[in-house]
């Protein structure tokens, strides 16, 4: 019996047509009915448009109602496959992660670095993949792009032009694609912990800072002064931030004591922070500081949004944070 497919488009590059201005999307996703059915192999294919956006006018709204879209049809497919714009699909995969955790289904999100219209795009092989991982009735949220599934929460855009844009950081990939066909290694699938429900509250006070030889202190404090709940510091290497010269340890402290919570991790895309190392990231964990460990910045990021949007309660918020959710983060 032939898997029964539910395709989503948002938008994206992949979608996109070329317009006075630039490229947009513009293609809905009936326009791409012939050639979604020509990768679609034996899989029985239902399709369907939620927004036809460019991902940089994606927002956590969008995040909320695709969650609830998902969550409502979970139980009517074998699997789901969004297709996505490339710049901001890596934030979009780790927040459904978090809002989808234990689905039972594949959820699968792709996009491509060309139009479909292209006759060289890597469109219709992403596509491929992308509907074929979802017919492979594993569940979880994963991204496919350039013959390869990596793991939702762990993708990150490497590159802004290549073909191969995405990579999965600390994370081995979930399957790859060869002559050999697709092979799945189903070692690194993280199990499901529970039964799904539905968790797609946010909150839209979190912001991110990257460091920087001498940003100051009053940053943060003006953070504090416009209500933000929550703030991720990319600091540097293994989590080193200045605390002499513009004390900025000793100013997060004083958000910390405010109630806002404050996570570390690092501007390196690789392996992590270890912040009980140095003095710098003792003190900062000392004052109350969570540490990101091997988290990318996109699932850092959204955990934080996430959580706060769940619970104003300190220890809870701790909590949560601490825990391997949805195989986002290992510490280290």
């Amino acid at each position: 019996m032939s898997k029964k497919i539910l395709i989503i488009n948002t938008g994206g590059t992949l979608s996109s047509v070329m317009r006075k201005n630039g490229l947009i999307p513009g293609l809905s996703i009936h326009d791409m009915l012939e050639e979604l059915q020509m990768v679609s192999g034996d899989t029985d294919i239902e399709i369907e448009d939620f927004c036809s956006l460019d991902s940089a006018n994606i927002f956590p709204e969008d995040w909320s109602t695709l969650a609830l879209r998902i969550s409502d049809c979970r139980n009517d497919y074998d699997g789901i496959v969004v297709i996505h714009g490339t710049d901001t699909l890596a934030y979009t995969s780790s927040m459904l992660s978090f809002m989808l955790r234990n689905i039972g289904i594949p959820v699968v999100i792709t996009g491509s670095q060309l139009s479909i219209t292209d006759p060289v795009a890597d469109a219709m092989e992403n596509l491929r993949c992308a509907i074929h991982m979802a017919a492979r009735k594993i569940p979880g949220v994963f991204v496919a792009f350039n013959r390869k599934v990596m793991l939702g929460c762990r993708t990150s855009k490497v590159r802004s032009l290549s073909f191969d844009a995405f990579e999965s950081i600390n994370y081995p990939n979930i399957a790859t694609i060869s002559s050999l066909g697709m092979k799945i290694n189903e070692n690194v699938v993280p199990e499901r912990t529970g039964i799904f429900k539905l968790a797609n509250h946010y909150s839209e006070k979190v912001c991110m800072i990257k460091m920087f030889p001498g940003i100051h202190r009053d940053v943060i404090e003006s953070l504090a002064e416009l209500g933000y709940k929550g703030i991720y510091i990319e600091a540097y290497g293994i989590g080193g931030m200045p605390n002499v010269k513009h004390d900025f340890v000793g100013a997060l402290e004083k958000l910390i004591k405010e109630g806002i919570t404050v996570v570390v991790g690092t501007q390196c895309r690789y392996e992590g922070t270890k912040m009980d190392v140095y003095e710098t990231g003792k003190r900062a964990l000392e004052i109350g500081a969570l540490e990101a460990h091997d988290m990318t910045g996109e699932a850092a990021l959204t955990k934080l949004m996430w959580i706060l949007g769940m619970t104003d309660n300190l220890s809870e918020i701790r909590d949560y944070y601490s825990l391997n959710v949805a195989g986002e983060m290992h510490k280290i």
